[in-house]
């Protein structure tokens, strides 16, 4: 016979894994699309080597993360059962739906919302957590990226071009190619390694802070082990997600944005992979990689190819398009549960 505390733990646990699905197919294409986009790697060498990748990211640099999801946003003796099972459910379908159109998602974000229903529901919101660290980044980080990309692309990039150091067909470069193809697949696991240090934490942070209260253990002194186990289970089903998912966005960044070289794509995954992991080190906070992404990606393409030329194309509009939408969807999806779990006496 199944106990209760076996129960309220496999359920949460479970829906943390449908929902680390989600975001590995969600994380597919800003760890891979430059190196998809360039011709490096094959498809089917993609979903392995994301999995690896995100679980090392976890256990080594997603700490302060987890710790901002799991204590610092709602207080973690409120991490019952009932509000994580909700707070990843939301997530979960949100995150479905934004992979089923093809159009990568922040999982940060939307998990954000998620946390934010019920602690506006319960008035334990850290209003200056959330508005003061969390939401500022969000807006900067992707402008920072656009016009980094832009300047390395204006500045370093286009007159390498004009030069014809960036065309690998000319005999003197060829000897280049390993070279570049090598940097680029690093970045790209460097990328992977990043979204493993800031995403993961949006499953194992709650159900870190759940497991703790389920179990009458001190918060305090166990989280770190606590969110390590919940890790283990989490983040190999990023792998998982990349495998189901991650084709149709790989598609749409990697290859309808613009067409990648080998040097914008170096420059388009160390610049998201640097920003968000340094996001993830320095103050742990729940960040958009794809937006930081994406952001690199028509920096470089407004460089090579101008403005009007990128923020005309269709893909474009409905990145947008669904980066506003999908957060909305995932906070009133979590305060709608809360109301009526609350209404049920499950609260």
């Amino acid at each position: 016979m199944i106990s209760p505390l076996f129960s309220h733990l496999l359920i949460p646990f479970l829906m943390a894994i449908f929902l680390a699905i989600t975001m590995g197919g969600s994380g597919t294409g800003p760890a891979f699309s430059a190196a998809y986009g360039s011709n490096v790697i094959r498809k089917s060498l993609i979903p392995g080597l994301f999995g690896i990748t995100v679980f090392l990211g976890a256990i080594i640099a997603g700490k302060a993360t987890a710790t901002t999801m799991g204590k610092e946003l709602l207080g973690a003796e409120l991490f019952s059962f009932t509000i994580v099972s909700i707070i990843l459910f939301s997530v979960a379908i949100t995150l479905l739906i934004a992979n089923l159109s093809g159009i990568p998602q922040s999982t940060s974000q939307a998990t954000v919302l998620a946390v934010v229903a019920p602690a506006l529901y319960l008035h334990k919101l850290n209003t200056d957590k959330l508005f003061f660290e969390i939401v500022p980044t969000w807006f900067f980080l992707p402008i920072i990226s656009f016009f980094l990309s832009l300047l390395l692309g204006k500045y370093i990039y286009n007159p390498m071009r004009k030069r014809g150091y960036t065309d690998m067909s000319r005999s003197q470069n060829m000897n280049m190619n390993p070279f570049l193809n090598g940097l680029i697949l690093f970045m790209s696991l460097y990328v992977a390694f990043s979204i493993g240090a800031n995403n993961v934490a949006n499953a194992s942070g709650p159900i870190a802070s759940m497991t703790a209260n389920e179990l009458n253990i001190s918060i305090s002194d166990n989280f770190i082990v606590i969110m390590i186990l919940a890790t283990l289970i989490v983040a190999p089903s990023f792998g998982i997600g990349s495998s189901i998912f991650g084709d149709k966005i790989l598609q749409n960044t990697g290859k309808e944005i613009i067409q990648f070289g080998k040097f914008e794509a170096v420059i388009i995954a160390f610049v998201s992979g640097s920003l968000l992991l340094a996001a993830s080190v320095i103050k742990g906070i729940p960040s958009s990689l794809v937006q930081v992404n994406v952001a690199a990606i028509l920096g470089i393409g407004v460089a090579k190819l101008g403005a009007k030329n990128i923020f005309r194309k269709t893909e474009v509009k409905r990145f947008f398009l669904m980066w506003l939408v999908a957060p909305i969807i995932s906070f009133f999806l979590s305060l709608i549960l809360i109301f009526i779990a609350d209404e049920l006496g499950y609260i």
